[in-house]
Parts: structure tokens; sequence; C-alpha cells
């Protein structure tokens, strides 16, 4: 917005701010309003609320404190919290406190206060089952609950008063801990049941898990008025026990209203008689809008053919050895239109676009008309993620991947393997592969663990993306696209969950190495792009199109990357340096590579993306300097997460973690820091100790796209 300023360099300063200010305030209430609701809840009430008196009363409005979000409110102290519980308490009807696991359980009781809450989310905070009971007790309006359960949790402890706000509760989120029914008995009026699991198979001490419920629990929870049931485990055979047992009540009666049933498995996960029971009575009795299902409860089977969709919006048959000819048929029944279709996960279903499976190799072309047929059908896709696949397109005009998913207008997130990418042909820019070998000098024959090497500009021939790229033509036509990840078909993390490092990976699929920085540099032209992942790039010679994505994509907040370019080097270090620079809304780095260095020149230009809160470095042989480390967090005051896991040696980690933690624990009340060597046995004892909500979102390398239904929950 525009406005005469051309007196404004005779007024002194502080009439010139006044002068500011007046005119903020002159905006119409609705306009301040809409202003104010992207200010923290702590900020607005205990601080921009005192400014003046037309603060004062707008600060109060019903729409600014009827819902309170703490999540990821990293300065949210206990006093501050408790301050506003005083405040506003009453008017608050939905508080998310999701993740604050820094608050202590006193602080976390003061929720009781709010008595007119009606949805509360305290996934992540510490409460006990005393503390809880004491919690829900008051709270008779609740209708939306999410909760831990852990070890030493007790339903016996719960009182009657408890037991009834739990009797009214329609919604659940419940993650598991412990080998428990948590309050799923006592919510006799459930309609959507979310459960996680991530209980761990053995004890700090070693000592092996039962998945046997703990004893005196009801083994009969209520699922009568159930709509979406959802459930996702972690790795462990001691969550899929669990599991079973929630199932098992459902396959004896099939709730009639069930709508949305989805089961999140990593791995296999085995049919038994019950679950063969459930999926026989859902596809007699149920008419579903979200599936999904283990593989091997899909793998072979026909019960697609059988199941009936009322205007799907989520479907996800990831890991699946589901071909293309099934699904087309059975999901799509032969082009059916599915227009109602938000979300689809096809991650890991490598037969997916052919016909058939059984006679197909996964480095085979694609059949481009099933491709064709599904864009058809489902014309309003939002979320695709066609990752952990080699989905390779052949020679033929408008028969590419990219430009046949170039139709799908309205896309806000979109995950592809990397060859997927690559045009049918080396293109005539294209530089041959192999010369990459010598982009960055070898020095006295030894692997040089980073690479400084001149970056070009991001608008020289070897940055600019090409109008001809198949890749390039694909970004320009979803100019609305909110989150893209390109991983390589072979690529696996590192660190892997509940696992020791992986200390060897895969080579990249022959067709990656045709996609560079020029296709890199193609991510430019997304304005909207906010969520970016780049894994398993062998072919980056420079990393000169990170500059481009740094200058172009001003909204940026979370980038990950992985094994960019020849492994045992690092050839795009000046280039990160320079795409940092511009980054000014970056809120989480995770980068995963070997031998780079964690040295003063990257904490520097980090230290330049002024609002970063969460950092991660995983790196096989890795180095890194304390005193750079210890100096970046002294400039980037809102940074809470700080997980480094390096090749150096447990003394030096535990050396700096503990400096760290000395340093700036008591300013940053969320500060989580750790610092441990990768390769180490210990390493999975050091994770466990985690905050969830940091493990699962930036600890970890996963896809994330149409990874669950959209509006799950929050």
């Amino acid at each position: 917005m525009s406005r005469d300023t051309s007196n404004d360099g005779d007024a002194p300063p502080a009439a010139a701010s006044m002068a500011d200010g007046a005119h903020l305030l002159g905006f119409s209430d609705e306009i301040l309003l809409h202003i104010l609701s992207h200010i923290p809840s702590t900020d607005l009430v205990l601080n921009v609320r005192r400014t003046c008196r037309k603060l004062a009363v707008l600060c109060l409005d019903k729409s600014l404190i009827h819902t309170v979000l703490l999540q990821k409110d990293y300065e949210a102290s206990e006093d501050k919290v408790k301050q506003l519980v005083r405040e506003i308490g009453r008017e608050i009807q939905q508080l998310n406190m999701a993740g604050c696991y820094w608050l202590s359980g006193s602080t976390i009781e003061h929720v009781a206060r709010c008595r007119g809450l009606v949805k509360v989310n305290l996934s992540g905070c510490r409460l006990t089952s005393l503390r809880l009971s004491k919690m829900l007790s008051v709270l008779q309006h609740l209708r939306s609950l999410a909760i831990d359960v852990s070890p030493g949790f007790d339903a016996s402890q719960l009182s009657g008063e408890c037991k009834a706000t739990l009797s009214r509760v329609r919604e659940l989120k419940q993650t598991l801990y412990t080998p428990s029914y948590g309050v799923v008995p006592c919510c006799t009026s459930l309609e959507k049941l979310l459960l996680y699991f991530e209980i761990l198979d053995r004890t700090r001490e070693g000592a092996i898990l039962s998945g046997q419920l703990m004893v005196g629990q009801s083994n009969v929870p209520h699922y009568q008025n159930l709509r979406v049931f959802y459930a996702r485990l972690a790795p462990g055979y001691i969550n899929q026990e669990v599991v079973r047992l929630y199932l098992a009540v459902l396959s004896d009666r099939t709730p009639e209203n069930l709508h949305a049933f989805l089961i999140s498995v990593p791995g296999s996960f085995a049919e038994s008689g019950a679950t063969k029971n459930l999926l026989d009575s859902m596809a007699r009795n149920v008419v579903l809008d979200a599936l999904q299902l283990p593989k091997s409860w899909l793998n072979g089977s026909s019960l697609l053919q059988h199941m009936r969709f009322n205007n799907p919006f989520y479907f996800s048959f990831s890991r699946c050895t589901l071909s293309g000819g099934h699904l087309i048929q059975r999901v799509v029944n032969g082009g059916k239109d599915l227009r109602s279709l938000a979300s689809l996960n096809l991650s890991g279903c490598v037969h997916c676009l052919s016909p058939d499976s059984l006679l197909r190799k996964a480095e085979d072309d694609i059949d481009s008309g099933i491709l064709e047929t599904l864009v058809a059908a489902c014309c309003n896709l939002r979320h695709l993620n066609l990752s952990a696949a080699h989905h390779h397109s052949s020679e033929g005009p408008g028969r590419h991947l990219c430009q046949l998913l170039a139709r799908l207008r309205h896309l806000r997130s979109l995950s592809l393997p990397v060859c997927s990418v690559a045009d049918s042909a080396p293109r005539a820019d294209r530089a041959p592969a192999q010369p990459a070998m010598h982009a960055v000098p070898r020095g006295f024959g030894k692997k040089v663990r980073i690479g400084v090497q001149s970056c070009p500009s991001p608008f020289s021939s070897q940055a600019v993306p090409q109008p001809s790229s198949v890749f390039w033509s694909l970004l320009k036509n979803v100019p609305f696209l909110e989150r893209l990840e390109l991983i390589g078909s072979n690529f696996s993390s590192a660190m892997p969950r509940n696992e020791p490092a992986i200390r060897n990976s895969l080579p990249p699929c022959s067709r990656a190495q045709n996609v560079g920085d020029s296709e890199v540099a193609a991510i430019g032209q997304l304005a909207f792009l906010r969520h970016l992942t780049l894994a398993q790039l062998p072919s980056i010679l420079t990393g000169s199109g990170l500059v481009s994505i740094g200058l172009q994509c001003q909204q940026l907040q979370s980038l990950s990357l992985a094994n960019l370019g020849m492994m045992g080097k690092v050839v795009y270090m000046s280039a990160l340096s320079d795409m940092l620079k511009h980054c000014k809304q970056l809120k989480d780095l995770r980068l995963e590579q070997p031998y780079f260095s964690a040295n003063a020149q990257f904490f520097q230009a980090l230290s330049q993306c002024s609002a970063l809160q969460r950092l991660c470095l995983v790196s096989r042989s890795g180095t890194l300097q304390p005193e750079a480390v210890l100096a970046f967090m002294a400039r980037c005051l809102h940074v809470v997460v700080c997980h480094m896991f390096t090749g150096e040696s447990l003394t030096t980690c535990k050396s700096l973690q503990q400096s760290l933690l000395r340093s700036f624990q008591a300013e940053r009340p969320a500060l989580n820091v750790v610092i441990f060597p990768l390769l180490h046995e210990g390493l999975t004892d050091v994770i466990r100790d985690v905050p969830m909500v940091h493990l699962d979102e930036i600890t970890l390398f996963k896809s994330r796209v149409a990874e669950e239904p959209p509006n799950l929950w929050w």
C-alpha cells in the first residue's frame, strides 16, 4: 500500500513514528483483526493489548481469543502461559498446546481454568493420569481431546467426573508410548478416533515389552458411533500387537456410519482372521470416502473390487504392489469421475503406472495412458505422492509424466522421484554426467570433505531453467504449489527409526543423472513454495540452482537437502551459503550429506536466516566446529532445536551439547539440543528422548505429501 511521504523527512523521528502508528490504527477493525490474528496469543494478550485503548479492545475480540494456539510458540514460558490463562481462560473454547514439552505438569494443569473448553490438544505435554483426571473433571463442555498415554498411566485413577466428561467426547487423538487402551473405554460417544502407536520394543534396560494390555482395563472400546478410524504405527512388533487388540473389537461389529478407515504401517503387517472378518464386514456394510490399508492386506487381493466409495477425498496405497491396471479398474472404475478426490498417495507403488505388475521391471517405462486416465478422472487433486518408485517416461509428444501432471492445476503439494522429471532423452544442452567426477579438485588424492566452489550467478547458463525442459513446463502450470519433494528412487536416510544408522546406500537411478542444476533452478518459479525437499540428485555440479530458489521463493519456511552431487564431497557449499542469505522466512533446515563440514562459513551464512527455529544435520564422517556452533546460537535467538549427528567423537559431542545447554537453556525454555556421533551404538537410546514433534517433523527423513488425509485433526 502506498501513501504520501513527501513531508516525512521534515518530521522528527518520534513524530514520524507516531504518524505511522496512527496510520496503522486508521485501518478498519476487520483489517486490524486479520493482522492481529497472525500474532502469537501470548504476545497478543500480554503485550500488544497494553499498547493503546483501541488495541486493548480488539485484542480481546472473540475471534482472537476463542481459539488459542500455543503449538510451536517456543517463547511461551511457564509464567506467560499461566498469566494468559488467568486473563482470558474463561473465554477460550479451543486450545492447542500440542508439543509444549517444555512446560511443567503444574503449568499444564492450569488448563482446568478454561471451563468453557470444547476442544483441547495436549499431545506431547507432560500429563499423568491423576493430573488428567483433575483437569477433565471440570471441563464439562469438552468434545474433542488429544493426549499422550505414557508409561505409568492408570485408568483406575480417573474420577467419576472425569469419566463423565470422557463419555461426552466425540473426537479422540491418543498417542501411545505404552501398551494400553488409554481413555478409549471411557469414551462411549466416539465418532473420530486417531491412534498413534509409538511403543518401543525394549525398555532402556533392554527388557522386552509385551503387547498384553494392562490388567484391569476394559477390552471393549465403544465404536458403535465411529465415523473415522485412523491408526499410524511406528516400526516395531509391539505396536502391531497392540493395534490388533483395538481392531478386534471393530471386527466383531463394524460401525454402520464408518466412512474413513486408515491404517499406516511400516513394513509388513500380516492379516489375521479378525482383520479378514473386519474387511469383509466393511465391504458389505459401509461406504467409505477415505481408505488406507497395510500393503499385505491389498497385495494380490480383490478387496478393492468389493469396497464401496462415495465421493472419496483420500486414498493411500503406499508401498502396495497395485498395478496400474488394477488401479484404473478397481479404484477409478475405468475412468469414473473422481473429482472429489483431493489427496492420493502412491509412494512406493512401483507398478502403479504400468498395466501389469508381473511382467514389468521397476526401471521399465510407464504406460502414459494409465496416468492420463488417472489425471482426467482425478482432475481436482491437491496432493499427489508418486515418490519411492522408478517412473520413467518414453519418448513421444505429450506423453511425459511431467506433461500429464501439468494438467492438475489445483495441486498444492507434489512428491516425485528424481528420475521421473528427467527428459525422455538426454538434451543437447546437458553435459554428460561423467565430468561431474571432476567438478571439485581431489587435492592430494584424498577424499575432500567439503568443496567450496565459486558459485556462478543464478542467471548464468548453468542455473537458468531451460524452457524446453518438461520439468520447467510442469512447474509453470502449477504455480500455486506450496510443497515440493524430489526424492531419488533409491534414497534411504542414514538415520532410520529405532535402528542403527545406515552405513551404505544404494546408487541413484541412472536417469537421475539427467537432472541437475538447471532443473533445480526451475523450482524458482514457485513463488508460493513453503516446503522443499531435494534428495539424491547426483548430477548437481555447483548447486547454483539453489541460489535461484533463495532469491525467488521468498515464502520458503522449511528446506531439506540430502545427498546432493557426488558422494564423498560437498560441491554446493558456496551456493548454499548464497542461498541462505535470502531465506528470511526459513524456520526449519535439515541437511543430510556425508563429509559435510559444519564450519564457520556455513554457520555465518545460516545466521542470516533470522527466523530459523530448527536445525538438523546428519553427516556420516562429517565434522563440526564447536566455536562456530556456539557463535551461531548466540546470533540466532529463535533457534530452539539443534540436532547434529556427525563423525565427531563422543567426547566432542557431549562437550558441545553441554556448552549449548548451559549457555542458552535459561533464556530458551523449549531448547532441545542433541549432538551425537551418527554411527555410535547408543544412537537409538538418544533418539528416544527427542520430543516427538521434532523427531517426526525434522530429525527423521520422510516424504510428507499426502501422508495423512487433509485436515485430519486441527
